[in-house]
């Protein structure tokens, strides 16, 4: 009987020991869990910050400088020089923007092209356009460095993308519903901001490769009036001035004889009152 006693208290006690291992365990496994989660949110709050420390690199051995010229030239022929320099823009790997002519009268032609050019060709296209012009009127030259704003954008795109792959990361090990949302949400957010990065750099360096020039054509020729043959003719001329005039004589005769029939009654009267005045002067002359 004791024996049996024995071997029952011993089978409890080993029941006893296995549950409490059990509990220790799944404690232990609920505390790794919550301490995984917590890390979690800890780098959510991190990339949530609103602008994040970015290291810059070096300053760039090349520079990037945006490089701009308008010039102003005389030319004697307008269309022969734009073709020229349409074809030194070819030459050079450049392409024209736009292009335009006006021409007010035939003494006054005037044209504009703009066009852009590699920036490595940039000086020898400006000396190519001086040299097709008879007088360089107007030049002017302007450059602007955005070296240092280049860099800043390389930097923090390279930041946002090391954002990016840790946020790739999370969202495979998440488990959790909550944390794939918060994850995809930051993400989408970041990417945004990697694509603006992305278009800015790009714009500075198309900017930066190639240089805008505006050119100013102005037609320096001397135009010639020629001969009319309707101006020489003399005999056609000589009729019509004959012509003019004898309708000036008639005109005149005919105005005459008009104005005398018109006012024949005004001018009797009048005649009658000077050959009253007349002979009234004429008697008291002999007395």
């Amino acid at each position: 009987m004791n024996r049996k006693k024995m071997m029952l208290l011993f089978s409890l006690f080993l029941l006893l020991a296995a549950c409490s291992s059990n509990e220790k365990d799944d404690s232990a496994s609920e505390s790794q869990d919550e301490k995984a989660s917590s890390k979690m949110d800890a780098s959510f709050s991190e990339n949530k910050e609103p602008e994040e420390v970015v290291e810059k690199e070096g300053v760039t051995d090349e520079r990037k400088v945006i490089h701009q010229a308008q010039l102003e030239l005389k030319v004697k022929n307008l269309e022969k020089a734009q073709m020229k320099i349409e074809n030194k823009v070819d030459e050079y790997g450049g392409y024209v923007v736009e292009s335009n002519v006006y021409r007010e009268d035939e003494e006054l032609v005037e044209g504009t092209i703009t066009v852009r050019i590699p920036e490595a060709r940039f000086q020898d296209f400006l000396a190519d356009s001086e040299g097709e012009a008879s007088e360089v009127v107007g030049r002017n030259v302007t450059g602007q460095d955005v070296t240092e704003q280049y860099v800043d954008l390389k930097a923090r795109l390279k930041s946002k993308r090391a954002v990016e792959e840790r946020l790739l990361a999370f969202m495979q090990d998440a488990k959790k519903t909550e944390d794939l949302l918060k994850i995809s949400s930051d993400l989408a957010v970041v990417q945004e901001e990697i694509e603006q990065l992305t278009g800015q750099m790009k714009y500075l360096e198309n900017q930066t490769s190639y240089s805008t020039v505006t050119i100013t054509f102005i037609q320096d020729r001397i135009v010639v009036p020629g001969l009319d043959n309707k101006e020489l003719n003399t005999w056609e001329r000589t009729k019509k001035q004959l012509a003019t005039s004898a309708n000036l004589l008639l005109k005149a005769g005919s105005g005459i004889i008009v104005f005398i029939i018109g006012n024949l009654p005004i001018l009797i009267i009048l005649g009658g009152a000077g050959a009253v005045v007349h002979w009234a002067l004429k008697r008291r002359g002999k007395r």
